[in-house]
């Protein structure tokens, strides 16, 4: 009969540590999930300068394009007034030639005299003909090279536009991720600062009898030291402890959106009690779930929201080996943690 009872009670016992388990590491998911909420938002805040800079650099350059746009349009439009002056005078200067030649066929029977000045205006009028069209055929190059480098600015310019149109939208997806980011974590840490100052409220009459009530790295911490719930070896709460127990768990009842872990933790003498616990892992794990039962049993708390862990000896407050570093180890945490349900939407959209 008692080899039957001792079987039952270490099957039990393997049930609440694998259910612990799990539940931890639920529960070191979402503080992950917000330790990486918390570098998103930094990386983000530094891509972010990245781009703003980026952005100035892009527009800068477009600035000057766009004034290096104005100058060839006006060059252009110079060197096109030019051309067609140009190419007027190059026509009236044909006109005259085929004058000349006209009249000098004319004349070419006449006057010695004047065949010779004919002749000599005729050749002066072909070598002017000649320079006028060497400098429109340079002038029509330039130009052509104007227009060319006045399409590339242009395109350039294009390229520019579009470049700095999508950094813009991607500097307006990346501040309202940030902001959104910034806005889930405030509303939690609101939330937080709320719970923690309600649940100090409700238990104000045990800050004298070894209850402390903390707010870290996004938790609300209660501590217990084992005088206010257990005698020594034992895993019963005593009366004052349940009256504190009851107290936090009204308080806990309407905090749907949290999880709740309770931690059991021992000095590191070796147990010595009675032999329905084996060690000190026994012990923490057995406190841990006596609370557990506790808060179920004087609240409304969802039973998915809790975890049982027992910590033993291996998280000490004091490592010191002294008669009051082991009392102040000796000691019970209810560790309350928002869930990070939107925190996990927002990680998982990108």
């Amino acid at each position: 009969m008692y080899s039957t009872s001792k079987k039952i009670f270490f099957v039990s016992l393997s049930a609440i540590l694998l259910s612990s388990c799990v539940a931890e590491k639920r529960f070191q998911d979402e503080v992950s999930a917000r330790a990486k909420a918390e570098e998103e938002r930094a990386r983000l805040k530094s891509e972010n300068i990245d781009l703003k800079a980026t952005e100035a650099d892009l527009m800068n350059k477009m600035t000057d394009y766009e004034r290096q746009l104005i100058h060839l349009r006006k060059d252009t439009a110079v060197m096109s007034t030019s051309l067609d002056r140009m190419t007027t005078n190059y026509d009236k200067l044909n006109s005259t030639y085929e004058q000349l030649l006209d009249q000098m066929g004319k004349l070419r029977e006449g006057n010695a005299d004047d065949t010779k000045r004919l002749t000599k205006e005729l050749q002066d009028a072909r070598k002017d003909i000649q320079v006028r069209e060497d400098q429109l055929h340079k002038l029509e190059l330039a130009l052509a090279n104007r227009e060319g480098n006045l399409d590339a600015t242009r395109a350039e310019l294009d390229r520019s536009k579009e470049e700095v149109e999508d950094k813009r939208l991607q500097l307006m997806a990346r501040s309202k991720r940030i902001s959104d980011l910034e806005g889930v974590l405030a509303r939690k840490d609101s939330a937080v600062v709320a719970l923690k100052n309600n649940i100090a409220n409700a238990l104000l009459g045990f800050a004298d009898q070894g209850l402390t009530v903390e707010q870290k790295n996004g938790k609300v911490y209660v501590s217990l030291e084992e005088q206010l719930l257990f005698k020594s070896g034992s895993w019963v709460v005593d009366s004052k402890g349940k009256e504190a127990l009851t107290k936090l768990g009204k308080v806990l009842q309407t905090q749907p959106e949290v999880g709740i872990l309770v931690e059991g933790h021992t000095d590191n003498v070796p147990f010595g009690g009675n032999g329905n616990v084996a060690d000190n892992w026994d012990l923490s794990a057995k406190r841990a779930t006596s609370i557990v039962k506790l808060l179920m049993e004087n609240s409304s708390i969802n039973p998915t929201q809790l975890t049982a862990a027992g910590r033993s000896e291996y998280l000490p407050l004091d490592a010191a080996d002294t008669k009051e570093a082991r009392a102040k180890n000796r000691r019970t945490e209810i560790i309350i943690t928002p869930k990070l349900n939107e925190l996990f939407k927002i990680l998982e959209g990108n």
